[in-house]
């Protein structure tokens, strides 16, 4: 197929893979507290559970009170899409899903969830972004696809449909983080990806994969073109691992190769026996068609997550970050963020329930011509005031229900 031809391919091609996965988690389902999990395979070799090993199902709920001291009339966190509705209780996430793991004994795998909540409702947009046909309808799946281990060299990884993203350390759901909020890189990258990937270890302790999906994030439409990427995996010691994802696409209604997007993630993580250290850097950039000269727009974000289990239920978790978006053009105001988030969890686990309970402090700056968040008041009717810093104290009460 030409490249050409691709462009209007787009949308039916990406349709009828949601269709066929809706047969179908993935070989890159997200683990605990960032990093995919080992659940398929070990070090890159497929592992070989027994067949009743191979399927799993379970639920999830995820209610939370965030309490903003500015006290905002609108009740939001300005330029969020997750846990950002504020001093009311906020049921945030709900999810229910089952799948079928894939093995050297049973090639074949799928994964299939419904989710549905306050963080569903923008996660999966970027500001001022088309949005394709049914997305409100398109939000509440959770996974939807189908994968295929191939009997080549090591084990070819194939997954097409709805996907865990291949770009980042933290997990559109909080139960995966090791803080209830996530970053403001996470929340301006994709939590899902929706095409196809194929992922195939060099060594055991060295994985690749490459990925051709719909857009930047899965929800929208900006033009028919698909988008592209390629990831690496290095388990440099058994306790140490470097991941770099790159991408690029168009992801204007200009397609133009001048105006694509070029978005890199960087992560490394260090994991003791109690302690976990993580470090993510994110940097992207595209011409800005449409305006006077096409300005070249960037983004750059980065933090590091430290992870202290304590003893028995107790653990510590802090991330400091900063965020900065010249142009606008992922938060959808020129602001630079600082920001610091302190976590105390209790854990509770009951035959095949979790539950975690969270209490955490968050403080963020915005600066820049754009920056700032949501105060008690109005400048004038109908415009809400705006201050630069804003201090959240939040309790979350996440319970997951998960078979053996």
């Amino acid at each position: 197929m030409s490249f050409c031809s691709l462009h209007r391919v787009r949308a039916p091609f990406l349709a009828s893979l949601l269709v066929a996965a809706v047969l179908a988690p993935s070989a890159f389902g997200q683990g605990p507290y960032g990093i995919e999990s080992d659940t398929e395979t070990d070090g890159g070799a497929p592992r070989s559970p027994s067949p009743t090993q191979d399927w799993h199902y379970g639920a999830y709920v995820d209610v939370g009170y965030v309490g903003n001291f500015n006290f905002p009339d609108n009740h939001l966190w300005r330029h969020r899409a997750t846990a950002s509705h504020h001093n009311e209780l906020s049921p945030n996430m709900g999810l229910a899903y089952v799948r079928k793991d894939v093995s050297t004994a049973s090639r074949w795998g799928m994964e299939l969830g419904f989710q549905g909540g306050r963080d569903t409702e923008g996660f999966a947009f970027l500001q001022g972004e088309r949005r394709i046909d049914g997305s409100d309808v398109l939000r509440h799946i959770h996974r939807a696809n189908v994968s295929y281990l191939a009997p080549l060299g090591r084990g070819l990884m194939v997954t097409a449909g709805l996907f865990n993203s291949l770009m980042g350390y933290e997990s559109l759901y909080a139960r995966d983080n090791a803080n209830y909020t996530r970053s403001w890189i996470a929340d301006n990258s994709p939590y899902m990806m929706l095409g196809v990937n194929v992922q195939y270890p060099l060594r055991e302790d060295f994985t690749v994969a490459t990925f051709v999906v719909n857009s930047y994030y899965h929800l929208a439409r900006p033009n028919d073109l698909p988008s592209y990427g390629g990831r690496w995996v290095w388990r440099a010691t058994p306790r140490l691992t470097l991941i770099q994802t790159l991408y690029g696409g168009p992801d204007q209604t200009d397609t133009s190769l001048e105006f694509w997007r070029l978005y890199g993630n960087h992560i490394v993580e260090w994991k003791g026996d109690d302690v976990t250290v993580a470090a993510s850097f994110d940097i992207g950039t595209e011409n800005v068609a449409g305006r006077v000269g096409s300005p070249r727009a960037f983004v750059m974000g980065g933090n590091i997550v430290v992870r202290w289990h304590i003893t028995g239920p107790w653990s510590v978790a802090v991330r400091p970050e900063f965020y900065w978006d010249r142009n606008g053009r992922w938060t959808g105001a020129e602001q630079f963020v600082k920001a610091m988030t302190s976590t105390v969890e209790y854990k509770l686990p009951y035959q095949w329930t979790n539950t975690l309970v969270r209490v955490e402090h968050r403080y963020d700056e915005s600066t820049g011509v754009g920056g700032g968040f949501f105060k008690d008041g109005e400048i004038r009717p109908g415009v809400a005031g705006l201050t630069p810093g804003q201090h959240l104290l939040l309790l979350g009460v996440l319970v997951s229900f998960d078979s053996p």
